[in-house]
C-alpha cells in the first residue's frame, strides 16, 4: 500500500535567534516577517542568555520551547559551540533543530557544528539580499518542508 505522509503544519513557529549583531538580528526579523508560516521570533544576544532561555531560567522562566534555533558561533559569555553542546546533551532539548549561522567557514567550525549534532552550518552572506534569501530558505525548509518535533 502506498501511503502519502501527512505533515501537520505549524500554526506559528517559535524561533530562538541567538545573535549578538543587531544588524543581523534585524535582517533576520525582517526576512521572517513575510514567511509562509507565522513566526514568533525571540532574540537573545549572548550564549548565557540562550542557555537561560532554553532552560527557562530567570527572566525566561515563562519562555516557550522553540521549534528552531538559529545560532551564531561568535557570542559573548558562552560560545555558540558551547550552547550547541549543552542543548544537544539535554534530552528535553536535543531534538530541537539548530542551524548555525556564522561568519566562519573554517573547517574546524563546520566539523565542530556537525560533531555536536547541529542540523546545518551556514556561512552568513555579506550581501543583504543574499542574507535574506538564506534566512527565507532556512524558514522554508525547517518550518514548511521538514517535520520538526513539537516541544
Amino acid at each position: 500500500m502506498n501511503r502519502k505522509a501527512t505533515r501537520q503544519p505549524l500554526d506559528a513557529a517559535r524561533i530562538l535567534l541567538v545573535e549578538d549583531d543587531p544588524g543581523d538580528a534585524l535582517i533576520t526579523r525582517e526576512s521572517l516577517a513575510d514567511a509562509p508560516v507565522a513566526c514568533d521570533l525571540a532574540v537573545v544576544d549572548d550564549g548565557a542568555m540562550a542557555l537561560d532561555y532554553l532552560h527557562k531560567r530567570g527572566e525566561f522562566s515563562e519562555a516557550q520551547t522553540p521549534h528552531l534555533v538559529l545560532l551564531d558561533l561568535n557570542l559573548p559569555k558562552v560560545s555558540g559551540h558551547e550552547v550547541l553542546a549543552e542543548l544537544k546533551a539535554d534530552p528535553a532539548l536535543a531534538s530541537i533543530p539548530v542551524v548555525v549561522l556564522s561568519t566562519s567557514s573554517a573547517d574546524d567550525d563546520v566539523i565542530a557544528t556537525y560533531s555536536l549534532h547541529g542540523n546545518a552550518h551556514i556561512t552568513k552572506p555579506v550581501d543583504f539580499e543574499d542574507y535574506q534569501a538564506v534566512i527565507r530558505s532556512i524558514d522554508e525548509f525547517f518550518l514548511s518542508v521538514a517535520q520538526v518535533p513539537q516541544p
